[in-house]
């Protein structure tokens, strides 16, 4: 079985937005992403992003737009995430078990590469992007300055390098 490292998106590959990020040209990519992807590849983990994009549901922005932004984040970190599960839905238009809290695109992740749990991990900058990674055994690390007090990381750092870096020491 492989191992892998679940990442979601806003908030932990590229700056979070309220406002919801969808064109190129606000996709602000954060500080040493590049060098922390390279480090996990460079230490086998397969690196599969897993982020709700709500905003196709309502209407604010289209798929196109989104894989703009991810066909973006490729070039910029030489085409190192081995692949990307996104939930296009929202509460409010259309329920879905891939939508986070909810486990099904890091099932989906899990069963494309042959995924050991126990040897993977998840970065997420929110409790509810750690709900379904700690459902499934998954380690859990939490990015950022706004830890929730319940849903926290098994780990907590300031960012994807920093968490990389723990992953790394951490050896699994």
């Amino acid at each position: 079985m492989n191992k892998a490292v679940f990442l979601d998106r806003d908030g932990v590959l590229n700056e979070d937005n309220p406002r919801y990020t969808y064109e190129v040209s606000n996709f602000k990519i954060l500080p040493g992403v590049h060098e922390g992807l390279k480090l996990l590849k460079e230490a086998g983990y397969h690196l599969i992003v897993v982020t709700n994009q709500s905003g196709i549901a309502q209407g604010l922005y289209t798929q196109e737009q989104m894989h703009a932004c991810h066909a973006y984040l490729q070039e910029q970190t030489g085409h190192l995430i081995d692949h990307i599960y996104y939930c296009p839905y929202h509460p409010s238009v259309t329920a879905s078990l891939l939508r986070k809290p909810e486990s099904l695109m890091f099932e989906k992740g899990m069963a494309k590469f042959n995924v050991d749990p126990t040897q993977s991990f998840m970065i997420g900058d929110r409790g509810r992007d750690l709900i379904p990674a700690r459902k499934l055994g998954i380690c859990t690390i939490q990015v950022g300055n706004e830890i929730e007090a319940e849903n926290r990381g098994e780990f907590e750092v300031d960012s994807l390098l920093e968490a990389a870096e723990l992953i790394v020491r951490l050896g699994k």
